[in-house]
């Protein structure tokens, strides 16, 4: 019984599928079948319209026609017997009135002894078949229509052979003199990085120079900086000083989904720098190409491997490459393979940092060129408020400025405009103010908090604004002006930062207590909390003593040894928890003393920052020496 079910199991899905083919079958000779039934309708359309187009009211029907012939009402008769027509004129009409036109009968034997008994003029005329030369058009117009679309066929198969045969070709744009319209001048802040750029520019214009006592230029300069800071515009300026050949590409341009094409791109590339030397080579983003090379998996068929490989070989290999100069830029430095960073490869890695003060008004100068700026905003005191800002950064706050002006239809940009294009930049977008309630005291307290703290607490970084206005998704913002030595603090300034981020929820459970503090320090507790860490396993601020107990954050590559894993032992593990617990709840009591010893100033100042919505670092500064000075001359009278 089993087998029989099985048999009639498959006999059944064998006679399904048959029938589901047949079923496809019949539906596409149906659409056959409907396609020339249409194609025949058309045409018969159209061979049928010259003589559709004729008709008009003065037809008369063929019953009438021989009615009018044997009462002797009709005067004239036109036959046309290849149109099968007759044009009548019908006796007491006027001359101009037209003929009447009747249709006949296919066989119309006695159609003419009829009309001559009748006793009406008979003229035979034969006019053209129409029918036979539109049907012939029509199908000469197919034919065209075909023709074309098999040419369009052709040519695109012929276009898909020559892009595979192209695969390999470079894709750097080549300038023969580089009009980029930027020089040397119309880049600041980065004066350290100019000046060493500046000699491949002499050497490429008066090589004897450097030739006459022995001196090689550097084959290769790695321009090495944070995102912004104007690497891409110091290359675009060395092409526009240095007059010679430049080939630009991107480092992700090399890397195609087919293994050995970007090797082949990267030959093509120098050897056309060679039939060019001396010539300068901009890879803009080498990281994409030139990360650190693997081992185990996939070996060296790698497409990224082949294309560093090819890279590496034409940079210093067997045969030299000489007259050509490589720039390339890049932002990660610490993925770079190593040989490619080698002397001979990259001689030289010029840092482009973060610009200082005279870098920033350097920078500020260049791109308010080409900006109306009143006459009352000062530079210097815009420049002195944006530490830590790059050059994209400028020159965007700048032209938020501008967009400001023509929103608001000003004529030049005024400090107004500077001054919310630096709280756009730094915050985000502002937000709806919000309406006067318990949350926005809340609020208030806690940035009054964050803010009297910070000025209070010795070694902080100044108070720059305070705002209950939500910017970028947070509901209130303090921020600080940060000093120029960025990336060297001292323990007692790491400290200050970990008590005044603590500030604000302080404020809360003094003010309204441990019942009433709320999630707005989430953000806070994990920003100090990852400080406090750095300071007990990195930095070696802590009772553990200076030790580094956590390494840098590596990215993980395959042969690489340096995983992640655990550098100390679970005892460890728990002193480390132990000594941030303690780091951070020694700053949370001296936040609290502060706002303790501070209430009478945060209440008065509170009070006019839900007023004002926004106090700026200046006249905050003056708020809390002026309350702290009248709650001491209160306490004085109370004693």
């Amino acid at each position: 019984m089993k087998q029989k079910s099985s048999v009639n199991h498959s006999y059944l899905s064998r006679f399904n599928a048959n029938s589901r083919q047949k079923a496809k079958k019949s539906q596409k000779m149906s659409h056959l079948r409907k396609l020339a039934a249409g194609w025949m309708i058309l045409q018969t359309f159209l061979v049928a319209t010259p003589t559709l187009a004729q008709k008009a009211d003065n037809q008369m029907s063929y019953g009438q026609f021989l009615q009018k012939l044997e009462q002797g009402d009709v005067k004239e008769v036109e036959l046309d017997e290849t149109a099968q027509r007759a044009r009548v004129t019908l006796k007491g009409e006027d001359e101009k009135a037209p003929q009447k036109e009747v249709v006949l009968f296919e066989n119309n034997p006695r159609l003419s002894s009829r009309i001559t008994k009748s006793g009406a003029n008979l003229e035979v005329r034969s006019s053209l078949d129409r029918s036979a030369t539109a049907s012939i058009l029509l199908n000469l117009i197919i034919i065209f229509m075909l023709l074309g679309a098999l040419i369009m066929i052709i040519r695109r198969s012929a276009g898909a052979s020559g892009q595979a045969f192209s695969f390999g070709k470079s894709k750097a744009r080549f300038q023969m003199e580089a009009k980029t319209g930027i020089k040397f001048d119309d880049v600041a802040g980065i004066e350290e990085a100019k000046e060493e750029l500046q000699e491949v520019v002499t050497f490429l214009k008066e090589p004897e120079k450097f030739t006459a006592i022995g001196a090689k230029i550097p084959r290769g300069m790695l321009l090495v900086g944070p995102p912004g800071t104007g690497k891409t515009l110091l290359a675009k300026a060395i092409a526009g000083e240095a007059g010679v050949p430049f080939f630009s590409i991107s480092g992700s341009e090399f890397v195609e989904m087919f293994v050995g094409v970007g090797a082949s791109r990267v030959r093509d590339l120098f050897k056309k720098a060679k039939e060019n030397a001396p010539c300068l080579i901009f890879i803009d983003e080498i990281d994409a190409v030139g990360r650190q090379r693997g081992a185990g998996i996939g070996g060296g068929n790698d497409e990224r491997e082949q294309t560093l490989n090819q890279l590496l070989t034409e940079m210093d290999g067997f045969e030299g490459n000489s007259g050509i100069i490589v720039i390339a830029a890049t932002n990660r430095p610490d993925v770079l393979d190593q040989a490619l960073l080698r002397p001979g490869r990259f001689d030289r890695q010029v840092i482009v940092d973060y610009p200082d003060y005279q870098g920033r008004l350097g920078i500020l100068e260049v791109h308010s060129r080409n900006k109306k700026i009143a006459s009352e905003v000062s530079l210097e005191a815009v420049a002195r408020r944006t530490p830590g800002f790059t050059g994209a950064d400028l020159a965007n706050l700048l032209n938020e400025a501008a967009i400001f002006t023509a929103r608001r239809r000003k004529e030049a940009v005024t400090q107004k405009e500077i001054n919310d294009a630096i709280d756009r930049v730094v915050a985000g977008m502002e937000g709806t103010p919000l309406v006067d309630s318990k949350s926005k005291r809340l609020i208030a307290y806690h940035e009054i908090g964050h803010a009297i703290v910070a000025t209070v607490t010795p070694n902080h970084d100044p108070v720059e604004k305070v705002t209950i206005i939500p910017r970028g998704g947070a509901g209130g913002l303090t921020w600080f002006t940060p000093g120029e030595e960025l990336g060297l603090e001292t323990k007692s300034k790491i400290l200050a930062q970990i008590t005044s981020t603590l500030g604000g929820r302080a404020a809360e459970e003094i003010i309204f207590g441990k019942d009433e503090i709320t999630q707005g320090a989430g953000q806070d507790i994990q920003m100090l909390t990852s400080m406090a860490r750095k300071m007990v396993t990195k930095f070696g601020m802590s009772d553990l003593g200076p030790l580094a107990l956590e390494g840098q954050e590596q990215p993980v590559f395959l042969g690489n040894d340096s995983m992640q894993r655990s550098e100390y032992s679970e005892a460890i593990s728990s002193r480390i928890d132990n000594q941030i617990r303690a780091i951070v709840l020694q700053c949370y009591d001296n936040a609290k003393k502060i706002i303790r010893d501070n209430r009478y100033a945060i209440d008065r100042i509170t009070d006019i920052l839900i007023e004002k919505e926004s106090i700026d670092g200046e006249e905050f500064r003056k708020l809390v020496k002026e309350f702290s000075n009248s709650s001491e001359s209160e306490l004085m009278v109370h004693s």
